[in-house]
């Protein structure tokens, strides 16, 4: 799909297919009817990485790379990651606000010459949840699946919104409200959301 028509797009549909050794991302357009249409995005994630790199593909062959995402640093996870088109140009940066996401997920997007969004989990129960999740005994390997939602805004504005879904295998719903957001920006975020949200 081509960056104009695929600019003109606001809802997508994000699925994590899961592998052995590796994580797999499809991302595809809404089909107008709140389903499944066309593959839009496609990204491999390995599970053992000292540094965070992912490639966003245009299929799911990994024949034509359309952007990706990478750690500034090997330990510093706050350092945050820069967005590049398939060239290697910067188009993005995003970077996990570590402190507050002791109790509420808490992520900073940003774009050249765009204002700075600020997102984080819309529901502090289901945060806090989360977090205990972990500790129980008897669930302490089970994935949790219920749902959750980031916003993105700026001023109080929201211009992004991932929503997990009610699902056993992890499946998000991205919304972009705000067209000035590159997409291939907003399909990176809500990749490491997923991929990076335990870490």
């Amino acid at each position: 799909m081509d960056s104009g028509r695929l600019q003109q797009i606001r809802t997508f549909h994000l699925r994590q297919r899961v592998t052995f050794m590796v994580n797999r991302y499809e991302i595809r357009a809404d089909d107008g009817r709140g389903g499944e249409g066309e593959l839009v995005a496609f990204a491999q994630q390995k599970r053992v990485a000292l540094k965070e790199q992912v490639t966003l593909y245009a299929d799911a062959d990994k024949t034509q790379p359309v952007a990706g995402f990478r750690a500034r640093k090997v330990v510093d996870l706050a350092s945050g990651y820069d967005v590049t088109d398939a060239a290697g140009a910067p188009i993005g940066f995003f970077r996990k606000d570590f402190r507050k996401s002791l109790t509420r997920s808490t992520w900073h997007l940003e774009q050249p010459g765009q204002p700075a969004a600020v997102g984080h989990e819309r529901s502090k129960p289901i945060a806090l949840l989360r977090r205990l999740w972990e500790f129980i005994p008897f669930i302490e390997n089970v994935p949790f699946f219920f749902p959750y939602h980031f916003d993105f805004a700026v001023d109080g504005q929201v211009v992004l919104s991932v929503e997990k879904k009610f699902a056993l295998r992890d499946r998000y719903v991205i919304t972009v409200h705000d067209d000035r957001l590159d997409r291939r920006v907003v399909f990176a975020q809500a990749v490491a959301l997923d991929a990076l949200q335990g870490r």
